[in-house]
């Protein structure tokens, strides 16, 4: 195989690489952390990962709902301590 030809994979592969942005939402209250997710998702390209990170327990509701509303994807949700966090991958990436 050519120098080239691995160089040109080398550079198709570094593209399929998606990045996680982190939204950080902490000490917020209810509703900013949705009202902020829904304008950072407005924003991104289909299939882009966004983790948001809240301490307001009523996220646990909203976030999801926000969510069915958009058609966007939860991945994964967790707590850390007192931290909800949400895996979210935004629709549109067939």
């Amino acid at each position: 195989m050519a120098h080239d030809e691995i160089d040109k994979r080398a550079r198709l592969d570094q593209r399929r690489v998606m990045t996680t942005d982190i939204l950080d939402l902490s000490g917020l209250k209810c509703p900013l952390p949705a009202l902020k997710t829904r304008k950072v998702l407005s924003r991104m390209a289909p299939g882009s990962r966004l983790e948001v990170h809240c301490t307001d327990p009523l996220a646990a509701i909203d976030i999801p709902n926000l969510l069915n509303e958009t058609g966007d994807r939860l991945k994964d949700s967790r707590r850390d301590g007192d931290r909800l966090i949400f895996d979210i991958e935004k629709a549109g990436a067939e």
